[in-house]
Parts: C-alpha cells; sequence; structure tokens
C-alpha cells in the first residue's frame, strides 16, 4: 500500500464525486447534512475552486489522499493561525472502500509533516465524535493527545453532538 497526499486540484472533482456518492451511507454519520447536489462533480468543482482560492490566501492546505495513484479521500489543514498562534485543524475522510486499512493514519501522519515542516506551525488540532473510536485510533498513532471534550460542539448528521479535543505539538528534533 503506498498512500499519499498532494494538493486537490479541480481536476480531481469527478474522481471526489464518485467518492462521495459512493462512500454517502458510510460518511453521513461523521458529517454535516449534505444534499444530493453535494457529491455531483459541479459542487465538488466549485468546493475545490474555493479551497484552493484559500490556501492562496494562506488559510489552509487542501489535500487529497492518494493510494496506489487513485484518489481515496481528502485530509485538509485548515483554519490556519498565524501570529503567536501558529497552529490550525485537521479534517480527514477515506472512501468507504478503502477503511480498515491503514490509509487515513498514513495520510494523517503525511498531513502532519506538511504543517509541521512546510507550514511551520507548532500545533495541529483535531476533533472527533465521542462515539468515533476509528478517527480516535488514527489520531493517537500520530502522537496526537486528548485534551477535552467539547458538549454540543459541532452539527453533525443533523444534531448537535459532543467532540473530543486532540492536539499534536510540533517538538522539533534537537
Amino acid at each position: 500500500m503506498d498512500v499519499g497526499v498532494r494538493l486537490v486540484t479541480e481536476d480531481d472533482a469527478p474522481a471526489l464525486a464518485d467518492l462521495l456518492r459512493a462512500s454517502r451511507e458510510h460518511l453521513a454519520p461523521w458529517e454535516p447534512e449534505r444534499d444530493e447536489a453535494h457529491s455531483t462533480e459541479a459542487e465538488q468543482r466549485r468546493l475545490v475552486a474555493a479551497a484552493l482560492a484559500q490556501h492562496r490566501e494562506g488559510r489552509t492546505v487542501p489535500l487529497v489522499i492518494v493510494e496506489d495513484g487513485d484518489v481515496v479521500g481528502r485530509v485538509t489543514v485548515a483554519d490556519v493561525v498565524r501570529g503567536a498562534f501558529q497552529s490550525a485543524h485537521l479534517g480527514y475522510w477515506v472512501a468507504q472502500a478503502r477503511t480498515g486499512r491503514g490509509v487515513a493514519t498514513a495520510a494523517v501522519a503525511r498531513a502532519v509533516r506538511v504543517a509541521f515542516d512546510d507550514l511551520g506551525l507548532h500545533r495541529l488540532q483535531a476533533d472527533t465524535l465521542v462515539h468515533n473510536t476509528a478517527s480516535q485510533r488514527v489520531l493517537a498513532r500520530n502522537g496526537f493527545t486528548r485534551i477535552g471534550m467539547a458538549p454540543r460542539y459541532l452539527r453533525i448528521a443533523g444534531r448537535w453532538q459532543d467532540c473530543l479535543l486532540h492536539q499534536l505539538l510540533h517538538e522539533p528534533r534537537s
């Protein structure tokens, strides 16, 4: 299994739309409610263009996850804050057909390197629903530690849900 990440392009829109349609039921419990239009090529192209505009402004790094040459999901270093914070949020999803095989763990490891090595950030935060143990394992395998619980933090699957907050601090090697 060869897993990598690269900057998303508008040419990825068809593959992303296909993955989202195929994984709709799998992703629904972990995402905001989305209408059918979300998984169309046109909407994915629009969302990618918006993400790339934010990337040019230094606010996000929108990546695709690539396994053996195929786009299989997304990972994003988002909400980049400079100044005294030097921090960002990390989010990711993997197509249903590619789960349970270490793809998310490998992709998060690569996104962490982008955040710390390329962007020079000090801290990454990632949030999971309390019952999303698979995502919590991905974060733990990458060195994230739980720092708290936020009640009714995100509106996911149509209702406000509690989230566990995790962080990873960049500890430069001496």
